[in-house]
């Protein structure tokens, strides 16, 4: 059976709530199979959120990995494309770590890219009616550090990526902060998982960026 594993992570930095792992929760309960969803919300901590995430892979060798994390500020759901092996923490995690130029995986490449069909999930995301774009940067703090650990984790034939996802409008910050409903947040992350699962080869379309 292919078992896939999806994961988001806790509130940080005195938020009330996190969407990525509430949306986690919303797809985990509306989930029908026939795959093992396998999810889990890990801590906003270096040390942690790797060591879990690769528990759960050595647990259930997943055959397809979507790690899940806030972006405030953005609007659009973004599905990363490029996982960079670097962390420089512009503030401390949620263990009061704030680790700076260093490595997520000593000895690893340099960068990984996201094994998972990216522009399709951005395609298929975008034609529900929910924004999604491709990013080329999920940034160097614990969202990148877990991407990058998902790729050194999972098995040779095994997929995996890193989504981004705005504020809830339910827990956005103010009333202005770019948000998306809870509901479509979930949505696009079980369109995700679906494009993940039967999507063999990405869509050719163009996603770059010019800066």
């Amino acid at each position: 059976m292919t078992t896939v594993l999806l994961t988001g992570f806790e509130p940080f930095g005195g938020d009330a709530a996190n969407p990525s792992g509430e949306a986690v929760h919303l797809v985990a309960q509306r989930w029908s199979g026939p795959e093992e969803l396998v999810t889990a919300v890990l801590p906003v901590t270096f040390r942690g959120a790797a060591d879990q995430l690769k528990a759960l892979v050595a647990r259930h060798a997943p055959d397809v990995v979507i790690a899940c994390g806030l972006a405030g500020g953005r609007a659009a759901i973004g599905v990363e494309r490029v996982a960079l092996n670097l962390i420089d923490a512009r503030i401390p995690d949620n263990d009061g770590e704030q680790p700076v130029d260093v490595p997520s995986a000593p000895g690893a490449p340099t960068a990984h890219l996201s094994t998972l069909p990216v522009k399709e999930i951005v395609r298929r995301i975008a034609a529900t009616g929910v924004p999604a774009e491709v990013s080329h940067s999920a940034g160097t703090f614990v969202c990148n550090h877990v991407f990058f650990t998902a790729l050194e984790s999972v098995h040779a034939s095994a997929r995996a990526g890193f989504i981004h996802v705005p504020w809830s409008a339910e827990h956005a910050p103010s009333p202005d902060a770019p948000s998306l409903p809870l509901l479509d947040i979930a949505r696009a992350l079980a369109v995700a998982v679906r494009a993940s699962i039967d999507v063999e080869d990405d869509a050719r379309v163009t996603g770059g960026a010019i800066h």
